[in-house]
Order: structure tokens, then C-alpha cells, then sequence
């Protein structure tokens, strides 16, 4: 797998709020805050916050994965599945503490929470750190076009034998993907902002913009006027290897029960159909389901 694949996380960060909010309730909890030192069987991580009825998890501000909305609501995508997965198991309340996105591995291993709700993408030098769950979502590739798909675009080949025009977000992975694909740079268009590609797209200085369909889709849902739409996720290929990212949820390594248990039941939410109304709010489509050929372990190795 393309190193470039494990780069996308990056791109989408914010800028983390210090301290935390306890999800239905007041209580308020710090970056410092300790709890418990983790581990499986009678008296672990799992039994512990069964018999608590809350957990506490660690998210790092970031829309649409987990952060706190204009009301002071801690959610997300990743906070709400956790939420009805770990509902399943017995634990009804989540208290989320708030960290730097790359400190969410380090504090869940410090035990100042017991697991990470932040759409993290799996990767081998993560997965020597942290235990991650089966992979809640993939993250494919689509493009932001005109109504209609008017140059009928899917792939960016279609980019480079169409000569279009193509919108890319600075500092994003896309704008290599399109280079490697061999489209030329006089065909790419940088811009500074989710906001400038849906303008270039809308105001004809682009045919095109590439993103994951996660962020293009929350453009659309925030922009019902504008005349656009996402098409088809896809996961492109880069020197000769399909560029697979996927999130999850991260556990510390000795919470193999807990672990297990909350893959068992995320795969029922995942082929029960009761997933996808959960995250739709969140950009997310049936298109970020992952297949059964998507695996945590697939991912650690990948190289």
C-alpha cells in the first residue's frame, strides 16, 4: 500500500479545545484526568465500565469524526457509533476528554481514557502503539462536479484523456494522486479551502474538485443551493497498489475482551443497516461501508 494513503488523516485535523465535556451530563474532565490502567478478563477496562455505566473516551475536536457542535454537544461520526455500540454493551454514557489529535494514542496508553472515538485511519506504525477495532469506514476518493455529471468524470483518468480541469485542497493527497494518474499540472488548480474548491466548481473555473467523499458530501450538505453534486466513491491507484484508508475505533493493547467485544457488535451495526442512519448526518454514505476484504490486520501490514 501506498505510503501517501496513511497521509489523509492529517489533512483534515483542527485545531484541538482544551479540556473536555461529558456527553449528556455537566461533569467536566481534564487532559490530566486519570482512570483506569486497563486490561482484559474479571476486573478490566470492559467489566469496569459495565459495572460503572460510562466510559470515558478521547476525541480530538475535528468535524465530522468526533468534536463539540455550536450547542457545546460533544458527537461526530465516530462518537455516535460508539455511542450505540457501546450502548449494546451495557454501557450507556460516554464522557469525552478533548486532545491534540496526535496525542490520542499516547494519552489513551497514559489511561487518561479507555478508547479513542476520533475516526482514526489504521496504520502499521499506529497499530505497534494501539489495538484498533474492525474498520468502521472507508474513506474513497470522489469528486465534486457540476449537477448532472456533465464531463461524465469518475476517475481522474477521465481528468487527463478529458483535458479538465481539476480543483485539489493545498497540502491534500489528491493533488498526487492526480500527478501520479498522469494528469498535467496545467490541468490542477490548488486551493486554500473547502469552501474556494466548491466556488471553482460553481463559478466554472474547475470541472471538477477531489476530495474524500466524506468532506465533498458535507460540503453539499451545507450548500443545498449550489448546483453540485459527489459522485462515486473509489479508492485510486497509485503505483500499482489500491490506496485503502479506513478509520477505527483504538483500544489500548491489553483490552483484547473489550476489543472483541465491541467488534462483535459493530458488526451487527454495520450488516444490520442500522449504521448507515447514524452517520449520515456526517457526510457519510453507503459508500463508506468497508467490504469484507477491508481488514484491521490487512492495514497494520500494510507496507
Amino acid at each position: 500500500m501506498s505510503g501517501s494513503a496513511w497521509t489523509r488523516r492529517e489533512f483534515f485535523r483542527r485545531s484541538a479545545i482544551a479540556g473536555a465535556v461529558a456527553l449528556g451530563g455537566p461533569a467536566l474532565l481534564t487532559a490530566c484526568t486519570q482512570t483506569s490502567t486497563g486490561g482484559s478478563g474479571a476486573g478490566g477496562t470492559l467489566d469496569r465500565a459495565k459495572s460503572a455505566g460510562t466510559i470515558k473516551v478521547g476525541i480530538a475536536n475535528e468535524a465530522p469524526y468526533g468534536f463539540t457542535d455550536s450547542s457545546g454537544k460533544v458527537t461526530g461520526e465516530s462518537v455516535e457509533v460508539a455511542r450505540a455500540v457501546l450502548k449494546n454493551l451495557g454501557i450507556n454514557d460516554i464522557q469525552a476528554t478533548t486532545v491534540d489529535f496526535g496525542s490520542l494514542i499516547p494519552a489513551l496508553n497514559a489511561n487518561q481514557f479507555d478508547m479513542v472515538t476520533a475516526g482514526m485511519f489504521i496504520n502499521p506504525q499506529r497499530c505497534q502503539n494501539a489495538a484498533f477495532s474492525t474498520p468502521d469506514y472507508t474513506a474513497p476518493t470522489a469528486f465534486l462536479v457540476p449537477k448532472g455529471n456533465p464531463d461524465g468524470i469518475a476517475t481522474f483518468d477521465d481528468i487527463k484523456n478529458k483535458n479538465l480541469r481539476l480543483a485539489v485542497l493545498s497540502g491534500a493527497v489528491e493533488q498526487g494522486y492526480a500527478q501520479k494518474a498522469g494528469v498535467p499540472d496545467s490541468q490542477i488548480q490548488v486551493f486554500d479551502s473547502q469552501n474556494t474548491l466548491l466556488q471553482a466548481v460553481t463559478s466554472d473555473r474547475a470541472d471538477a474538485a477531489a476530495l474524500t467523499n466524506i468532506s465533498l458530501n458535507d460540503v453539499v450538505a451545507k450548500n443545498p443551493g449550489a448546483n453540485v453534486e459527489v459522485t462515486k466513491g473509489f479508492f485510486p491507484t497509485i503505483d500499482g497498489k489500491e490506496t485503502v484508508s479506513a478509520g477505527a475505533f483504538v483500544f489500548r493493547k491489553a483490552d483484547t475482551d473489550f476489543v472483541n467485544a465491541f467488534n462483535t457488535e459493530l458488526t451487527k451495526l454495520h450488516q444490520s443497516g442500522q449504521w448507515l442512519p447514524i452517520v449520515t448526518p456526517f457526510g457519510f454514505s453507503q459508500d463508506n461501508l468497508p467490504g469484507a476484504d477491508v481488514t484491521t490486520e490487512k492495514l497494520c501490514a500494510a507496507a
